[in-house]
């Protein structure tokens, strides 16, 4: 059986490749059953949970993601989530590999958010302002600059120590200009797209201070009970999302609002789904607000491990 390290994964799962494959799987389809979500608690910390992803290509592959996260680790100087990929044959059930979870999962969440772009974002968004200092923070960048021509990077968490060495990484990593910051309804109103990327109970980003054209990316507050944007930024903008299914039931950017009246199914433009078939064309013109919500699906774990797999073979 192959075992890819974080390294290896990393390597074998380049951005313009994984955006795409993503888009092929979104387009083609797999089988996807409701994934198992479940709140561990942990004394003297936020809970954490855990997540089992499984998805398959009928009579192809069959993949499954074990994933851990873990708000506390936040304080110890580790990475929220743990994870690891297993990918059998779909014929045989012979298991081919074992994935690093957590370099898949966060350049599969970062992929998907630029495939989102690709559709959504102005073809010359050109600033990119991310919100949070997370292991995620550093691929949306990479990925973003896949698929549009990002010159400048700005970083605001609420540690601006952390905020300074994202926007380092990032130089050292892309050549892109990068800079922290602490006042985000500045960096949010300069923004051609904004990418949150949290475990926030509370809203971030508010449409108050939304510039016409701009793109935002919402990909953290998993659950719903948390929040990283405002009813206001719900109300100006269109509305799509990774899948139907998913963000209606557990991203809290999309329930509250469904909740409280302000956002009706119906106004929700589109999915990832959709969009790669052709169903909608995304955005409009260049002054629409464009918002994305994911939560994720087993459907990129799979895409990603397959194209890992396939890569690492050759």
């Amino acid at each position: 059986m192959l075992l890819l390290s974080q390294d290896e994964t990393r390597k074998a799962l380049p951005f313009d490749r994984l955006i795409d494959a993503l888009d092929a799987m979104f387009m083609t389809g797999c089988e996807m059953p409701v994934r198992h979500h479940h709140d561990m608690a942990v004394p003297g910390e936020p809970d954490a949970t855990m997540l089992l992803m499984p998805a398959w290509v009928p009579g192809a592959y069959v993949g499954v993601k074990i994933v851990n996260v873990m708000p506390g680790n936040s304080d110890r100087g580790l990475p929220a989530i743990s994870a690891e990929y297993l990918l059998s044959d779909g014929r045989s059930g012979e298991m081919l590999a074992m994935i690093n979870g957590g370099e898949l999962t966060a350049r599969r969440t970062a992929a998907a958010s630029a495939l989102a772009a690709r559709y959504l974002a102005r073809s010359d968004a050109s600033h990119l302002v991310i919100v949070g200092t997370g292991r995620l923070s550093i691929n949306l960048v990479g990925a973003h600059m896949a698929v549009r021509p990002i010159t400048k990077v700005s970083f605001w968490g609420r540690n601006r120590a952390k905020a300074d060495a994202m926007a380092a990484e990032a130089q050292s990593l892309y050549g892109v200009e990068a800079e922290g910051v602490s006042d985000l309804e500045v960096a949010v109103g300069a923004a051609d797209i904004v990418s949150a990327a949290t475990l926030s109970l509370e809203p971030l980003i508010h449409g108050a201070w939304l510039k016409p054209g701009t793109h935002v990316d919402l990909v953290g507050a998993f659950k719903p009970t948390m929040r990283e944007s405002d009813d206001e930024a719900i109300r100006v903008a269109s509305v799509f999302v990774d899948t139907r299914n998913g963000c209606t039931k557990e991203g809290g950017d999309i329930v509250q609002p469904l909740a409280s009246g302000v956002l009706a199914l119906s106004d929700v433009k589109a999915d990832l789904y959709e969009l790669a078939r052709g169903l909608h064309i995304g955005r409009t013109n260049d002054s629409e607000i464009t918002l994305f919500k994911s939560v994720g699906a087993a459907l990129e774990d799979l895409a990603g491990a397959i194209l890992a797999y396939e890569s690492s073979k050759r």
